[in-house]
This record gives structure tokens, C-alpha cells and sequence, in this order.
């Protein structure tokens, strides 16, 4: 499982409308179309088994998903399943992310490594037993 601001997608462009006690969340998620690819993050993903599913978990609204998948064709991305947040879901995204993980398990994928940024989902995988690495974005400090 991969994030993707922060992970694959590098939204320093972006965090402006979400810093200094603004929180333009509609404006920072509109953007994501022209977000640069981190380079290093793709190149592992491109690396990867190919008998691995690759799941993107965002917590990025369905209604900017045109956005993101245009993204992810610019850049030649592999994945095979795209996992937004639903209409209405103000959730935390830890719980988001959590909610996700419990249906994934349950609907029979094995859960075998997520690539986060932030370190509250970082230790909600971790509690979750589901292995983590943490990429530095620096958005979170």
C-alpha cells in the first residue's frame, strides 16, 4: 500500500493552503493534478514483484479522483486498486486508513507493507500489524 501526497506525489506546492491555522482543504485537494512525482518512491514501485497488487490508499476526496488518475497516467504508475475517501468522510485519516484496512482483510488481501509520510498512520499500521516504512515528506512537522 502506498500514500500518495507525500509518498509518490510531492505536494509541497500545495501545503500553503493548509498551514499557518488555514485549512483550505477544497483548494490544497483541487491542485493535486500538478503535483511532480518523487522519483525514488516510483522507481521502488516500478521494482516491485509484479505478482504484487499495489494498492493506493489516499485520503484524498473520490470528487478530485479525475485529478489523480490523470496524475498517475502522466507519470506511468503502476497500481491495481485506487482507494479514496467517499463524499462526506471528514474522518480522521487514521481512521480512515484503519476503516480501509479492516474491509481490505476482510474482503482476503494480504496486507503485507505500507509507504506512509505521516507518522500517526505510520503507527496505526504498525498497531494494525501491517509493516510500514516511513517516508520523510516534512509535512507534518
Amino acid at each position: 500500500m502506498f500514500d500518495l501526497d507525500g509518498v509518490l506525489s510531492d505536494a509541497a506546492s500545495r501545503q500553503h493552503y493548509i498551514e499557518a491555522g488555514r485549512r483550505d482543504w477544497n483548494s490544497f485537494f483541487e491542485a493535486c493534478g500538478d503535483d511532480p512525482l518523487i522519483e525514488e518512491v516510483a522507481c521502488l514501485l516500478h521494482l516491485l514483484d509484479a505478482r504484487l497488487q499495489i494498492i493506493l490508499l489516499t485520503g484524498r476526496p473520490l470528487r478530485v479522483q479525475p485529478q489523480t488518475v490523470a496524475w498517475l497516467k502522466r507519470y506511468d504508475l503502476r497500481w491495481d486498486l485506487l482507494i479514496m475517501r467517499d463524499y462526506g468522510d471528514y474522518a480522521a485519516a487514521r481512521e480512515f486508513k484503519r476503516w480501509t484496512v479492516s474491509d481490505l482483510r476482510h474482503y482476503g488481501f494480504d496486507l503485507r507493507l505500507a509507504f506512509e509520510d505521516d507518522r500517526r498512520n505510520l503507527e496505526m499500521f504498525r498497531a494494525e500489524g501491517v509493516p510500514c516504512v516511513y517516508i520523510h515528506s516534512g509535512y507534518y512537522e
